[in-house]
């Protein structure tokens, strides 16, 4: 090698070792969207992490936040992003006004806790009342996103925010000013795909969105009463032929569309579900959809095209979850309903085991059954039409539910109940509860799915952002 090539490599890996350093970049180790990578619920990590914490056990740090949210943390790089609200309907502020309502995307240091900075966005009147079932998870249960230069944060009728990582703001855009029939607010996360930011305003307009990421130009939207009564949200499939669709699951049926264009591409009807609260999940080419309000489980091969309920249906199942989405992990697809862990076969839908989750003072006990098949759950659905416009609304709550998901590392599965108890499992064939962990004895709601990121969890609650380590 010559003295001069020698030297230009050396200045070539210098200056991408100061790009790397200087730019914050979604790596393996980020939690950057909801549920992690495309919304599985699964991290990569190598890191070990641990079985057993507490207020004074491998608990990293806990700091304050300035008020509730149902959202979760995502983790880029060295910092930590979480959204709540501030004004009314808090415990501190029991006299606030909704006028006076405020949502906040804030910035953490991922190794330490300080608060880098705090972003606030005034409310766009009118909004929903804080009482019934909306009080159940209130004005920030939309998780942020980003790509590691920017983050973007879903704030319902007062819209879309882009920031760079320094809390800058770059664009907003509005997206509908209605409210829930039901009274149940908002929660679909926004998710991007190659240049695109894509929001579900399932309650503000019916409508999904897509923004140019840099700009915040609108690219396309598709506009669908059957949008009405969908909290989850939407991932990114690739098909075997190595296109990519958009998938959602909303009332009564499966939707996906091309995300270039918002071009609607097929449906799958589901077994007879009002409102769909969790959201979609896919292994390889294959979506699982699992809902709970009079719901069950139905595998769909993607790729289809208009109505594929005969075609691509690789099984159907008289299976619930409520309102956390489903992890798939080597075949086996894990869920939790009113504190049963269930396994099932993802690739037939049958039952490996049920597993009930002690309380932090009882212990766990195992509750086999043979093996089932789906279950023959009736197919159900509308009885003509497809596509966009079909879902309508029915009655019912979610009062007293967990809505944290499940999510997978290190060989293990974590999952958070609303009461503060966190558990731990092995993943495999056989429940085997490894532990179940309390980071507080405050009365504090924990309704965020966790995020994992290299050897740490992240685990928010009504009041506190905690930071759990293995170190």
């Amino acid at each position: 090698m010559s003295r001069q090539l020698g030297y230009s490599l050396q200045r070539f890996a210098a200056v991408v070792f100061a790009f790397m350093i200087g730019t914050h970049f979604v790596c393996g180790e980020d939690w950057s969207r909801f549920r992690g990578e495309n919304g599985s619920g699964i991290s990569n990590t190598v890191a070990a992490l641990p079985t057993e914490f507490s207020a004074d056990k491998n608990l990293k740090w806990k700091v304050p936040l300035p008020g509730p949210g149902s959202s979760s943390p995502i983790v880029v790089g060295d910092r930590v992003f979480v959204t709540c609200w501030t004004g009314y309907g808090t415990p501190k502020e029991p006299d606030g006004k909704i006028a006076d309502l405020k949502r906040h995307l804030l910035c953490y240091d991922r190794n330490t806790g300080k608060q880098i900075w705090d972003r606030s966005v005034a409310a766009r009147l009118p909004e929903d009342v804080y009482e019934g079932m909306f009080a159940e998870h209130g004005y920030a249960s939309h998780t942020p996103v980003s790509d590691g230069k920017s983050v973007f944060a879903f704030f319902g009728k007062s819209g879309v925010y882009a920031y760079d990582l320094d809390g800058n703001e770059k664009w907003h855009a509005l997206v509908g000013d209605g409210l829930d029939n039901r009274r149940w607010g908002s929660s679909s996360s926004p998710v991007l795909f190659e240049d695109l930011v894509i929001v579900l305003a399932a309650a503000e307009s019916q409508t999904i969105y897509a923004f140019d990421k840099e700009t915040g130009k609108e690219v396309w939207k598709e506009k669908a009463d059957g949008f009405s009564s969908t909290w989850g949200t939407p991932i990114i499939v690739q098909t075997a032929s190595g296109e990519s669709e958009l998938v959602v699951g909303v009332p009564f049926e499966v939707w996906a569309f091309h995300p270039k264009t918002g071009k609607f591409k097929w449906f799958c009807a589901i077994p007879d579900t009002d409102s769909y609260c969790s959201s979609v999940v896919a292994d390889k080419d294959i979506v699982y959809s699992l809902e709970g309000r009079g719901g069950g489980g139905v595998a769909i091969r993607a790729g289809g095209k208009e109505d594929v309920s005969a075609s691509h249906v690789l099984w159907k199942g008289s299976l619930r979850n409520r309102i956390g989405s489903p992890v798939i992990h080597d075949g086996l697809m894990y869920f939790v309903n009113s504190k049963v862990v269930q396994c099932v076969d993802a690739n037939t839908g049958s039952s490996v085991y049920e597993g009930r989750l002690p309380s932090a003072s009882a212990p766990a006990s195992n509750r086999p059954r043979p093996g089932a098949g789906p279950g023959g759950q009736p197919q159900g659905g509308p009885p003509q039409g497809g596509g966009p416009g079909r879902g309508q609304r029915g009655g019912g709550g979610m009062g007293g539910q967990d809505y944290s998901s499940l999510v997978a590392a290190d060989g293990k599965l974590y999952y958070v109940t609303r009461n503060g108890d966190i558990h731990v499992m092995k993943l495999g064939r056989q429940f085997q509860h490894l532990g179940v962990n309390r980071v507080t004895s405050d009365n504090e709601d924990f309704s965020a799915t966790p995020a994992i990121a290299g050897n740490q969890i992240f685990v928010r609650s009504s009041h506190h952002l905690y930071c759990i380590s293995g170190e």
